[in-house]
């Protein structure tokens, strides 16, 4: 089996609403599991995300859950996602889907290195970065 590295996202209670929301940029397949459906029915908590998954036939794997009461939840302080390569038309989509709602911090544009660059927090504080090449 090959290794892989994906994303794992921690919200503040909003996940499945995110999730669905990477799924309408991304398409593809979401799985959702939530914390009731592995035995905790009765907390305040069943109804949020356990666990998801998104599955893209990009070849995409983001996943990401409600951070559980008693962790602490810092969005957007660590990581930043990255997109890249060289389908502009599709990258650019993505950026205009991520930043909807949220911030460009770097409007996505003609870069001095010849790459068409840019940089949003989407309406959840994950950061995102889109490089297009050479374009």
């Amino acid at each position: 089996m090959t290794s892989r590295l994906n994303p794992y996202i921690s919200f503040a209670g909003n996940a499945r609403e995110a999730l669905e929301f990477y799924e309408s940029v991304f398409g593809g397949t979401l799985r959702l599991t939530t914390f009731g459906e592995y035995g905790r029915a009765d907390a305040p908590e069943a109804e949020k995300i356990m666990h998801g998954q998104l599955e893209t036939s990009g070849g995409y794997t983001l996943m990401g859950a409600d951070t559980p009461p008693g962790m602490p939840h810092n969005p957007g302080d660590t990581v930043t996602i990255s997109l890249s390569g060289d389908d502009a038309d599709e990258l650019r989509g993505y950026f205009a889907k991520l930043s909807d709602g949220g911030n460009v911090t770097v409007p996505l544009e003609k870069q001095m290195w010849g790459d068409e660059f840019g940089a949003c927090q989407d309406r959840f504080g994950v950061q995102w970065v889109v490089d297009i090449s050479g374009t």
